[in-house]
This record gives structure tokens, C-alpha cells and sequence, in this order.
């Protein structure tokens, strides 16, 4: 018979990164601080669609074995010349990305479209600007095989269906960014809702809901403030089933 924690870990999805969920403060003793980085979704039209370029992390550091953006922790050169907080996230996103795929971008072309931040707790944390550009000229994508393993240009819907079929691990941040990407066509388009729409920020919060079934919920979601995943009312959320994932969004149009 199976003890407690087998059943715990049967009730959770193996990409559901977020760790302790009993924290409800930053300033709760044993919480760590969250580290600043930033990443880049580099898009390119396809005939099939957009693409976004996807790297995968070698299975020994953090993120270890998932598709990700590049990007990286805002290291202090970064912030060389940097006017604000954001303008250093800007510098390293293109700084990883060069290290990382061997791409030169433009970080004044970026545009900021969110700024995610784990739930608090006692595993490191990473607080982190998502930007988005346009990926003119070459395409040639250099990964250097050891903290990169792989790299493709993928549309978001096929990595959202990948992750589904349980072919590729995907973190929540970056499945629901896929999501939204994925509702856009062309590139220019998804340039121009972010362009148009302020930043989202995700503050995310972590409850399990009656089933035991671990829920993500973001502001607007009826049970963010009280931390209840079983709250009547709008959502905002993503339920991490064991199964896969599922976003529930009510309270906006994207």
C-alpha cells in the first residue's frame, strides 16, 4: 500500500515546479528571497505560423531536462548603464541569449509583456521579466552542449500539444506564455498585443483544491486572496493535474 508521500507525489505533475505550498508570506522564516532575471521569446514566421525558438536545459542544473526561453539571473553587469531595474533585465535577456543560442539581439527592441514570481518558499526563486522580439536575419542557433542540450523552432501550438503527449517538460511560466502566443498570428500581430496591452504581472499563489489536485491562481482569480483553490467565482489559474495542465481564465480577453 502506498504511504502518504507516494500519494502526494502521484496527485502532482512532474512540471509543477513550485515546491513548498505552506508559506503565505515573504516574511515568513525559511522563505528565500526571489533571484531577478529575465528571458526572450524570439519569434519567426513560418508557413505553418509563427515560431519561437526553445531551448532544451541539461538535466543536471536548474531547469534541468526543460524547454525553455533563453534567459537567465541579471548578473551586475547588467546593470552597467542601466537606467532601471528593467532596462538591466533587458541587457541580460540579450546577453543569455547571445550565450546561450549564439543570437545577437537588440534589447531596445524587446517589448515587456510579463514579469513572473514563484510562490514563496523555501526553494530558489526567480523573478522574471518575459520579453518578446522579432527574430530578423540569421536563424543559425549555436547551443553549446553542455548547459544547452537542444535547441528548435517550434509553433506554440506544438509545444503545447508536445507537453500534453508528455514528449517535452514545460514549467507553467512558460506553458502559459505558449498559450497565449499561440492565439496570435503573425509574428507582427503577437508584437502588437503586447505593444498595445500593459505588462501582466503573476504573483502566483499555490493551493490544492478538494480533489488534492495543486492549482496556480494569479490576480482576479476568486481564490487568490484567500488562498482556496475550491472559491466560487471568476479564475484566473492554472490546475496542474496530474493528466496535464489546464488554464481557466475568465476575467480577460487573451
Amino acid at each position: 500500500m502506498p504511504d502518504q508521500q507516494d500519494k502526494q507525489q502521484d496527485s502532482q505533475h512532474k512540471n509543477d515546479m513550485y515546491g513548498d505550498i505552506d508559506a503565505r508570506s515573504e516574511q515568513e522564516a525559511g522563505v528565500q528571497a526571489p533571484i531577478p532575471a529575465a528571458t526572450v521569446v524570439l519569434l519567426r514566421d513560418s508557413n505553418a505560423g509563427p515560431e519561437v525558438l526553445m531551448l532544451k536545459k541539461n538535466s543536471k542544473i536548474t531547469f534541468g531536462g526543460m524547454w525553455v526561453f533563453p534567459g537567465g539571473k541579471i548578473d551586475a553587469e547588467d546593470h552597467h548603464g542601466a537606467e532601471d531595474e528593467t532596462h538591466a533585465a533587458r541587457n541580460a535577456a540579450a546577453r543569455e541569449t547571445l550565450e546561450e543560442a549564439g543570437l545577437v539581439v537588440t534589447a531596445d527592441a524587446f517589448e515587456w509583456f510579463a514579469h513572473w514570481t514563484p510562490p514563496p518558499g523555501p526553494q530558489k526563486r526567480f523573478a522574471t521579466w518575459f520579453f518578446a522580439a522579432h527574430a530578423h536575419g540569421s536563424h543559425d542557433v549555436t547551443v553549446d552542449d553542455g548547459e544547452i542540450k537542444e535547441h528548435a523552432w517550434i509553433r506554440p501550438q506544438q509545444a503545447l500539444q508536445r507537453h500534453a503527449a508528455g514528449e517535452i517538460d514545460l514549467v507553467p511560466p512558460t506553458w502559459v506564455t505558449l498559450h497565449h502566443l499561440s492565439r496570435y498570428a503573425p509574428v507582427t500581430d503577437i508584437l502588437s498585443h503586447f505593444r498595445e496591452n500593459p505588462a501582466k504581472v503573476y504573483s502566483t499563489r499555490v493551493a490544492k483544491d478538494a480533489a488534492g489536485v495543486r492549482v496556480a491562481m494569479w490576480h482576479g482569480d476568486a481564490g487568490y486572496e484567500p488562498w482556496d483553490a475550491d472559491a466560487q467565482g471568476e479564475r484566473h489559474r492554472l490546475v496542474m493535474s496530474p493528466d496535464g495542465f489546464v488554464f481557466e481564465n475568465t476575467i480577460e480577453s487573451y
